[in-house]
C-alpha cells in the first residue's frame, strides 16, 4: 500500500512482547529501512477483550489478529524520518 509515494512492507513475520513496555514489538520496511512497531496490549485487547496479559496469549492476539495490525501499522507510518511507531 503506498502512501506518501513510500511502500510499507512487512516481509519478517517476527515480533516479540516487551514486558517492561506491556506492547508487541514488529518491524516493516519502506525499501531498505526498518521501522518498528509497538503495539500496546490495551490495543490488543481492544482487537481481542478476553486476551490475558500474559505473554502467550498476547502474541497469540497479535497474530490472530496480525492483518489487521498490519494495516493499523499502515495508517501510522508516514514515510518520514521518524523509525518508530505506537499503535495504542
Amino acid at each position: 500500500m503506498k502512501k506518501g509515494g513510500m511502500m510499507l512492507n512487512f516481509p519478517n513475520p517476527s515480533r516479540i512482547y516487551d514486558a517492561s513496555r506491556r506492547c508487541v514489538c514488529f518491524w516493516g520496511y519502506d525499501k531498505a529501512r526498518e521501522i518498528a512497531f509497538l503495539i500496546d496490549t490495551a490495543m490488543l485487547m481492544k482487537l481481542n477483550p478476553e486476551v490475558i496479559s500474559d505473554e502467550p496469549s498476547v502474541l497469540a492476539t497479535f497474530d490472530r489478529n496480525r492483518d489487521r495490525i498490519l494495516e493499523l501499522a499502515r495508517t501510522v507510518y508516514n514515510g518520514g524520518p521518524q523509525n518508530r511507531y505506537t499503535i495504542s
